[in-house]
């Protein structure tokens, strides 16, 4: 009995974890999407760790496909894109442990500059040029120097010459979901504005910058010298303006099943009941691995070529799903997300059902879910 159940285990240990496979196709056919729609070159944002489809993964594809920058939120995950080879220029602009001068010089880092003492901590440790981006508050008072204060950050970057070199101006649209070009027209002007007064001050060439994945796929007025794409990368655009193309698909295990009389309840809290008799599949993933705990009507997956509701409350390993009278066995594969279409549902769709956008599920997929290329 012993050994029976200790062979019993061992089977029980052979499910494939949850997976989510980065498609590099997909990304470089959605850098490509953009390229056809602007002359300005493309800056891959790949904070988040590539908005959670693996940064070097989505830099690379996005370089293979005609990407000249990468963006990154700190020094640090600019190191790590280096140390995987890639030596395309790098800008970080969110740095919210501050900004080690030397690191990022050894790295070949620029550096976003939002404020007259950020500028003026990076002219006393810089022990050679640094490379700054004088970044703009474009109207969003979240980050960013005030139009107000830039005489002061230009007098600041004269005097720093030698030690800082600024070769760009950056500014970000505070309403590009909209896909409306009238919403930002005020920021494009400050950016305009901002951008004459570095020239004015003997500072160029620039490289101006204002646009996101929203505004360079709806408003051609916002993109200047250079474009940012990151979640339009792997297949968001925020603007819901644009079909892009889903980079990554996310499937797991059913880990039970079972056949249930109407009348049966499920999960914690009892919120279900069946209303006939029915088969009941449980999925081995929940919302410590990126499963919104709050989903509405509607949210399923799709196994064995069709879409089974999600039903009773999501846990933190595992969710229900109904499946009718289909009854899967173990280790039946599941998709919780996909680029097909059809009975896979997508992204967008999960941020509906979650009353969120599509950006908070693919960065919220839990660390214990394994990566893969394909």
């Amino acid at each position: 009995m012993t050994a029976l159940l200790a062979a019993e285990r061992t089977a029980l240990s052979l499910l494939p974890a949850p997976l989510l496979r980065t498609l590099p196709a997909a990304v470089a056919e959605n850098v490509r999407r953009v390229r056809a729609g602007t002359g300005a070159r493309i800056m891959a944002v790949v904070k988040a760790d590539g908005y959670g489809h693996g940064a070097v993964a989505v830099a690379r594809a996005a370089v293979d496909a005609g990407a000249e920058w990468l963006g990154v939120t700190d020094v640090a995950e600019a190191a790590a894109l280096r140390d995987a080879g890639l030596t395309e220029r790098i800008l970080s602009w969110l740095n919210p442990a501050g900004v080690d001068a030397v690191e990022a010089a050894a790295h070949g880092v620029d550096i976003a500059v939002g404020s007259v003492e950020e500028l003026r901590r990076l002219v006393a440790d810089a022990e050679s040029p640094l490379r700054v981006h004088l970044h703009l508050d474009t109207g969003m008072s979240r980050e960013g120097c005030p139009l107000d204060d830039w005489p002061e950050l230009l007098r600041v970057a004269r005097q720093g010459r030698g030690r800082v070199e600024v070769v760009g101006v950056m500014g970000h649209l505070p309403c590009a979901d909209e896909g409306d070009p009238r919403a930002n027209e005020a920021a494009v002007l400050r950016m305009r504005q901002a951008r004459d007064a570095v020239l004015r001050a003997g500072f160029g060439p620039l490289l101006v910058h204002l646009a996101a994945t929203a505004g360079a796929l709806t408003d051609p007025a916002t993109h200047f010298d250079l474009v940012r794409i990151g979640a339009g990368l792997v297949g968001i655009d925020p603007s819901e303006s644009i079909a892009l193309t889903g980079a990554s698909r996310f499937t797991a295990s059913v880990v039970h099943s079972s056949s249930v009389p109407a009348g049966t309840p499920i999960g914690y809290g009892r919120t279900h009941l069946t209303t006939r008799p029915t088969c009941l599949a449980v999925i081995g993933v929940g919302y410590a691995d990126g499963i919104p705990r709050e989903v509405g009507e509607g949210a399923s997956v799709e196994i064995g070529g069709a879409r089974h509701p999600l039903v009773g409350r999501v846990s933190m390993d595992q969710i229900v799903v109904d499946t009718g009278d289909a009854l899967f066995p173990r280790g039946t594969t599941a998709t919780v997300f996909g680029p097909e279409g059809g009975a896979v549902p997508s992204v967008q769709e999960w941020a509906r059902w979650a009353g969120t956008i599509p950006h908070t599920i693919v960065t919220g997929i839990g660390a214990r879910v394994q990566r893969s290329i394909a």
